[in-house]
């Protein structure tokens, strides 16, 4: 099987931050995070198929509050076996302020991973948009 025929994989395309249409090439104007000015900073296009990577409304936020109240949902899972919830003590604003350091954390990544997500979405692989000049 030839490289050009080869199909990358979607998963793991969409948490390395690559193309949705050819995933060869990053997304983002920065490798990582920082600086936080930019780190939802899209590229216009894809350097490798050229697809439109900006949209009108290419936030995500909607999906970033799903994947929010799912880390929300997953911290609840691993500290209520360990540790307890009850409301006689305090163990739920211990479970609070731990959940809510945890997001507050990991919200940088969280944000790229929704504008991905909507980008994985919206645009099919294979799906470039550059016009090829016929010589």
């Amino acid at each position: 099987m030839s490289d050009t025929t080869k199909r990358p994989s979607m998963l793991a395309a969409m948490f390395t931050m690559k193309c949705p249409s050819c995933r060869r090439s990053r997304v983002f104007v920065n490798k990582s995070i920082l600086p936080f000015e930019q780190m939802v900073v899209l590229k216009d296009e894809c350097e490798v198929c050229g697809q439109q990577l900006k949209s009108e409304k290419n936030n995500g936020g909607g999906i970033n509050y799903a994947l929010t109240m799912i880390l929300f949902f997953l911290n609840l899972c691993w500290y209520w076996p360990i540790f307890g919830l009850s409301y006689k003590d305090n163990s739920v604003y211990y479970y609070l302020a731990t959940s809510i350091t945890v997001v507050l954390v990991a919200q940088p990544y969280l944000m790229r991973l929704s504008r991905m997500i909507y980008l994985y979405l919206y645009v099919s692989f294979g799906d470039s948009r550059r016009v090829e000049v016929k010589e």
